[in-house]
């Protein structure tokens, strides 16, 4: 399975601007600039993408661990938090917070779990930078 993006920049790194268009046209002409990335300008960036691609697959990852042991999530909740160090130029941390509804599901198994998906999302596996997640099970 391959899926695909496509970036468009004009113009120098700080004055310039782009797009982004992905596969599914989800995102469709999507405009970021360095304002958008470095400072709160109107857009998108690559780390706010980073961050919904892991939350997204982290979630969907849990999901399939407790459907494995026999439990069906009523709700998964996770925010991604994404650390760039521009000093660096790099991406020092990816932090998950979850809020889990499981009925029936201990704490013990549930951080177990938890742990597994951390560890074997595809996005996790990945990143090549540090992972954490505060896990709440409701």
């Amino acid at each position: 399975m391959k899926r695909n993006a496509t970036a468009v920049w004009q113009g120098s790194g700080k004055e310039g601007k782009g797009n982004l268009t992905t596969q599914s046209t989800t995102l469709s002409n999507t405009q970021y600039s360095f304002g958008s990335r470095f400072a709160e300008g109107v857009g998108t960036n690559p780390e706010e993408l980073i961050a919904a691609a892991h939350s997204g697959c982290f979630t969907m990852k849990l999901s399939f661990n407790i459907d494995e042991a026999g439990f069906t999530a009523e709700k998964l909740e996770t925010k991604c938090e994404i650390n760039l160090d521009p000093s660096k130029g790099e991406i020092v941390e990816s932090h998950l917070t979850l809020t889990a509804t499981v009925p029936g599901l201990s704490k013990e198994k549930f951080d177990e779990l938890v742990a597994d998906a951390e560890k074997n999302c595809p996005i996790s596996k990945l990143l090549n930078t540090k992972i954490t997640v505060d896990a709440t099970l409701a």
